[in-house]
């Protein structure tokens, strides 16, 4: 078993990721220390497997997690905020903002105020804080005198709110889950001044099979099987320390579903027309600008004409209040004016174009299989606790909360959705 965990990590390495020459030193910003009231402040390991759907932990008999937030907290599913996309979900998890009030629309956008492009792949790009809004938990920790530590998370790398954590690894997918593990440990192990108080560490590789190989394959069980037991590995090692008062926070991004890839939806002829339009296509949501205004309404009426059964049609404006992602909420002017949504499992490719098994970016409203995964246990939560779904936007003042920590920008989300998870 050994062995196929990591043949299938190095599997999940070479598809996914790819830099000619990769940088895996910690980045420590010097001169930081608890202050006298952070010292006396609970430990809060906020963990995120990208793309564990709300129900993998029980069809593939995740043992480790299922035991722990059986003891904890479970909840139904979380909702992932629209786009149900990696970059904006993990942004909203540590801001509590959602996608279109932090600016991270998308994993890939142009923004034409700046007339800059956004990639997740490009590191000077994820590295530059000026593209992210909100104040990141490291960030709110570190202005109130508490350290922080960051395995990987999306932009922990930048100085986004002001603040970078005191400790972090630049993205890359060399190292395997035990050794994550490993370092964090170290991070808890340091004297009590330098030691952080909120941890946010990243796994990859539940998301890597999802796409690879599909929600339902081989692969993507053991994926989760990898996950689960790191998980476990790392609070055995946590309850050896002897450390008071530590939480666990396990969540996802998003889910997963098998897409439609041998009949993809095609990109409508009328917007090939480079002159008129730009658009950016996820596949499971394809954005429209028009760069003439005068001409939105009429292009509007003519996709809206020519649409199949498989996709929706929106002006920006008229999309669904509950997706918080129309020209209303549109702080930094980022998503377009008009919507292409298709209809699970249809997905739009352009030409030559291909797609992965699996997919995301769906409304979880309209497609179950978006839902994703928040299980909690520790000293600050309620045992043997069960709760209804929520918006992931929540975790923030929850978090925020457990540490003690101030909230003074405003936020999406909200204490009174999850405060009766914890302890009176």
């Amino acid at each position: 078993m050994r062995i196929y965990f990591t043949v299938l990590f190095l599997l999940l390495f070479t598809v996914s990721f790819s830099q000619n020459k990769i940088d895996t030193a910690q980045v420590v910003v010097s001169g930081r220390i608890n202050s006298e009231e952070a010292k006396s402040k609970p430990y809060v390991i906020m963990i995120s497997a990208d793309g564990f759907r709300y129900d993998y932990a029980e069809k593939y008999s995740a043992q480790n997690l299922l035991k722990l937030s059986a003891e904890g907290v479970q909840a139904k599913a979380m909702i992932p905020s629209y786009p149900s996309i990696t970059f904006p979900n993990h942004w909203s998890l540590m801001t509590g903002l959602y996608p279109s009030h932090h600016g991270l629309i998308d994993n890939f956008f142009y923004d034409y105020k700046l007339q800059k492009n956004y990639a997740m792949n490009k590191k000077d790009i994820v590295e530059d804080g000026s593209w992210y809004g909100g104040i990141p938990l490291w960030a709110l920790a570190e202005k109130q005198g508490m350290i922080s530590a960051s395995m990987q998370w999306v932009g922990s790398g930048s100085d986004a709110g002001g603040k970078r954590p005191t400790y972090y690894y630049p993205y890359h997918e060399k190292f395997t889950p035990s050794e994550k593990v490993d370092k964090v440990m170290n991070w808890l192990k340091l004297p009590e001044e330098k030691r952080p108080h909120f941890i946010s560490m990243y796994f990859p590789e539940v998301d890597g099979a999802g796409h690879h190989f599909g929600p339902e394959a081989r692969e993507t069980e053991i994926a989760v099987q990898l996950v689960d037991a790191a998980i476990g590995n790392l609070v055995e090692k946590v309850n050896d320390l002897g450390l008071k008062n530590v939480s666990f926070i396990f969540v996802s991004d998003h889910g997963m579903i098998q897409v439609d890839g041998g009949n993809p939806l095609e990109i409508p002829a009328v917007l090939l027309d480079k002159n008129r339009f730009d658009f950016y296509n996820s596949q499971t949501l394809l954005r429209v600008y028009v760069k003439n205004p005068n001409e939105v309404k009429s292009v509007f009426r003519e996709l809206k004409a020519g649409k199949s059964d498989d996709f929706e049609v929106y002006l920006d404006k008229k999309l669904p209040k509950y997706l918080h992602f129309a020209t209303r909420d549109d702080s930094y002017s980022r998503i377009g004016q008009i919507l292409l949504i298709p209809k699970a499992p249809k997905v739009f490719l352009e030409k030559n174009q291909k797609t992965s098994l699996g997919k995301h970016g769906y409304d979880p409203k309209l497609v179950p299989e978006m839902k994703a995964t928040f299980f909690a246990w520790g000293s600050a939560f309620q045992n043997n606790h069960k709760i209804n779904e929520f918006e992931n936007v929540n975790v923030y003042p929850l978090v925020a909360k457990i540490l003690g920590l101030k909230i003074d920008e405003k936020i999406d989300g909200k204490l009174k959705v999850l405060k009766p998870i914890l302890k009176k």
